[in-house]
C-alpha cells in the first residue's frame, strides 16, 4: 500500500532464465503526470523490451493528476513513486536487482528526477543509483514561455504544442507549487542538487521541451553532479518515446553542452541509449523478458 492508503500496482519484467542480480530500471510512464497507464499494452512492450536487454523492469501505476485511478493532482503521483522505490529497494535481493535506476520520459521524466530530489529530502538517497530523464517536462511555465526557454515557442506543434502543455499542467497543479523543485524540477537550485547519483537527460531538437531538459542537464553539472545530456537531431518528442530515432553519439563540445546525436548508421535509438545508461549503473546484460505485475506493500 502506498502512504496514503491506496494501492499501488507494480508491472515487472525480467528475463527469462536469467542467473545473478541484474540492473534494474523503476519506470515511471509518461503523459504529463496527468494521463496514460503503465498498465497499456504500448508500456508493456516498451518494458519487456528493456527486460530483453538484460534488465529488471518495474513499472509503477501511479495516481495521475486525472485518469481511471481518479484526480489526484500533485504531490500523490510523486508519493507513489516514492513509495514504490522504497519498496523495491526493500525487495531488491527477491527481485534480483543489483543496481537501481529511476527513469521516465516526458511526465514521467520530470518524476524521475523529482524522485531523486524527494529522496535526498526524505534521507533516501541511497536507494537510487543513477537517473534517466527522456524529453523531461520539468518547467510548468507552458502558459507564458520565458524567453530563456525559446524552445516553447520555436518548436510549438512539432507534436507537442504549448496549450497541451499548459492544460495538463493546470490539471497536475493549480499553480500552488508553481516554483516547488518536487512538482516542476527545472526549478530546482545548487542545494537541492548537490549530493545526487549521476544522471542522463536526453532531448529532442525539435521538442518544446528541449530547452527545459538541458537547462536541468546545465544545473547538474554546476552542482558537481555527474551528468550526460544527449540531443538528437531533427526529431520532435515521440521520436525519442517510440524509438524511430537512428543517431551516433559525437563528442561533447568543450562548451559544456549536451552531446548532440544525429540520424545515423549507428542505428542507436533513444530507447537504446535508455538500456545503455541502465546497464552503466549496473552489470550484464542478458535477453528474453517475462512480464508480471504485484501490489506493492510499501
Amino acid at each position: 500500500m502506498g502512504g496514503d492508503g491506496n494501492p499501488i500496482t507494480l508491472h515487472i519484467s525480467r528475463p527469462h532464465g536469467a542467473t545473478g542480480p541484474l540492473p534494474g530500471v523503476l519506470h515511471l510512464h509518461g503523459g504529463g503526470m496527468v494521463i496514460l497507464r503503465a498498465g497499456s499494452d504500448f508500456y508493456g512492450r516498451f518494458r519487456d523490451g528493456l527486460a530483453a536487454t538484460g534488465l529488471v523492469v518495474v513499472g509503477v501505476e501511479f495516481r495521475n493528476g486525472g485518469g481511471v485511478l481518479g484526480a489526484h493532482p500533485f504531490p500523490a503521483g510523486l508519493s507513489d513513486c516514492a513509495d514504490a522505490l522504497r519498496w523495491v529497494h526493500e525487495h531488491r535481493a527477491e527481485l534480483g536487482v543489483s543496481s537501481l535506476t529511476v527513469a521516465g520520459e516526458s511526465g514521467g521524466g520530470n518524476l524521475s528526477l523529482a524522485t531523486a530530489l524527494r529522496a535526498k529530502r526524505d534521507g533516501t538517497l541511497h536507494m537510487i543509483d543513477g537517473v534517466y530523464a527522456m524529453v523531461p517536462y520539468i518547467s510548468g511555465l507552458y502558459a507564458d514561455p520565458p524567453p530563456e526557454l525559446p524552445s516553447l515557442t520555436e518548436n510549438d506543434g512539432y507534436f507537442l504544442s504549448g496549450g497541451l502543455c499548459a492544460v495538463l499542467a493546470s490539471v497536475y497543479d493549480e499553480g500552488e507549487h508553481a516554483t516547488d523543485p518536487l512538482c516542476w524540477p527545472y526549478h530546482a537550485i545548487p542545494v537541492d542538487l548537490a549530493g545526487l547519483p549521476p544522471h542522463v537527460i536526453s532531448v529532442c531538437e525539435l521538442d518544446p521541451l528541449r530547452d527545459e531538459g538541458i537547462a536541468y542537464y546545465r544545473k547538474l553539472l554546476a552542482a558537481v553532479v555527474p551528468a550526460r545530456g544527449r540531443v538528437v537531431l531533427a526529431c520532435a518528442t515521440r521520436a525519442t518515446c517510440s524509438s524511430p530515432a537512428r543517431s551516433r553519439r559525437t563528442t561533447t563540445p568543450p562548451c559544456g553542452t549536451c552531446t548532440r546525436s544525429a540520424r545515423g548508421d549507428h542505428q542507436r535509438s533513444g530507447s537504446a541509449a535508455f538500456q545503455s545508461a541502465a546497464h552503466s549503473f549496473g552489470g550484464p546484460a542478458s535477453s528474453s523478458p517475462g512480464s508480471s505485475q504485484v501490489n506493492s506493500s510499501a
